[in-house]
């Protein structure tokens, strides 16, 4: 398989994309080492405002629409994502062709060694809604701070005493050579954002080319319980607004699902669990998002 001109991988230009984009052009070389990989930086509206919560300024998707319109009008042939960015619908025409290796997906607590080793009243700086909400559910008592930004943004801005503590998550950390940083939350303290850890190749739905490329690249047990989690997130039609959080886990033949939805301030917690075998995994994933919409207060998922 040959192609006459570079394949052109967009991405956004923090440091952790762009580590994120040399691993998924090592493996396309690895894949075809006679290939030539040309990463195009692509600054996308959530990089360019950092002062406000995503969901004031439009939600997940000002991370990927910029990119997304590159491959749309050929500008780019494939984009990375941390595929907790991306929103469960894709614009028409695009497709994730490919799912690297999955990082571990939990949280990194930074400032204190667990949740109830926090100080009385701790200010803890946060972006994420899911965050906030599993925080406040365990210690009411934390004030929780609009803390946004890259990786070494948000570790410079805990250094400096603007936050007493924060939470990234520990995949990102890892990547940056930063795993030692911090302590890594168990699941059950802190269920993780859906697809954490997860490194997504978006592409042109009708390009065969790029396909049978990304074909090589992809690892199918992330891509199941990636698409549990986003059937799950679909089915509760949820925002940024709403502290939602999922993890799916293989287990030889069997997908184990979690699933959580909460009152943004952390009041009312609702979770779910479920277990099918793989053929039925993505199904299972809708059923236990419609169940804890079911459950959930309408008002958490209000504008």
């Amino acid at each position: 398989m040959t192609r006459a001109m570079p394949f052109r991988l967009g991405t956004r230009g923090s440091p952790l994309a762009l580590v994120q984009a040399e691993a998924v052009r090592a493996a396309l070389l690895a894949a075809q080492p006679e290939a030539q990989v040309e990463i195009t930086i692509i600054r996308t509206e959530g990089d360019r405002v950092t002062d406000r919560a995503l969901a004031e300024i439009g939600g997940k998707g000002l991370f990927t629409e910029a990119i997304e319109q590159g491959l749309l009008n050929g500008s780019i042939d494939i984009a990375v994502h941390s595929m907790k960015d991306v929103p469960t619908t894709l614009p028409g025409g695009l497709t994730i062709g490919a799912y690297l290796e999955r990082e571990d997906p939990r949280d990194v607590l930074i400032g204190a060694t667990c949740i109830e080793a926090l100080p009385a009243g701790a200010g803890v700086g946060t972006a994420s809604m899911r965050r906030r909400a599993q925080l406040l559910a365990k210690r009411p008592d934390l004030r929780v701070e609009l803390l946004r930004g890259n990786v070494q943004t948000r570790l410079r801005k805990l250094e400096e005493g603007l936050v007493d503590a924060t939470l990234l998550a520990f995949a990102g950390l890892r990547r940056l050579g930063l795993g030692h940083v911090g302590t890594p939350l168990s699941i059950e303290a802190m269920l993780p954002a859906v697809s954490q850890g997860a490194i997504g190749v978006e592409c042109r739905a009708d390009d065969s080319i790029i396909h049978k490329l990304l074909t090589h690249v992809d690892h199918a047990p992330t891509r199941l319980c990636v698409e549990v989690e986003r059937a799950m997130l679909l089915a509760l039609d949820g925002s940024c607004r709403t502290p939602i959080a999922g993890l799916a886990e293989l287990h030889g033949d069997e997908v184990r699902l979690a699933g959580l939805v909460a009152s943004p301030d952390g009041s009312h917690l609702v979770t779910e669990r479920a277990t099918a075998r793989i053929a039925d995994a993505r199904r299972m994933g809708f059923e236990l998002g419609t169940t804890l919409r079911l459950q959930a207060d309408p008002s958490w998922f209000e504008p």
